[in-house]
């Protein structure tokens, strides 16, 4: 979570009155370097306000999911290695181990559900 805006503005306004940004930073409890970014970017474009907009997290190289999903279920022998190959798009083992975490897929070999039940050891009274 940024700085908020008042404060920014009462940083970059104390330094322009002249105090020493040591003092300053003491004073508003941020670091030397918030400052100094702060400074350099109110000194850009004028204004000390947050960057916005910007992009967060990954940008997955996998995009259709539906037909990851049928290709992840048809190919689920196989491991990611081989996966990646056949997939193609120059995608790696990393990508589709990240596709499979996006679509809520495990890396476990074994059917989900088990088919023979263990059998209880409790007797009947």
């Amino acid at each position: 979570m940024p700085y908020s805006y008042n404060l920014r503005r009462k940083a970059i306004d104390a330094i322009n009155s002249g105090q020493r940004k040591v003092d300053v930073c003491r004073i508003l409890n941020i670091s030397r370097n918030t400052l100094h970014l702060w400074l350099q970017r109110a000194e850009s474009i004028g204004d000390g306000q947050a960057i916005t907009n910007y992009q967060q997290g990954n940008r997955h190289k996998i995009t259709d999911w539906p037909r990851f999903r049928e290709f992840a279920q048809q190919h689920c022998d196989k491991t990611q290695s081989p996966m990646a190959a056949l997939w193609g798009e120059s995608v790696t083992q990393q990508n589709i181990s990240d596709a499979f975490h996006k679509i809520g897929f495990t890396r476990k070999k074994r059917p989900m559900v088990i088919k023979n039940k263990m059998k209880s050891n409790a007797k009947p009274l």
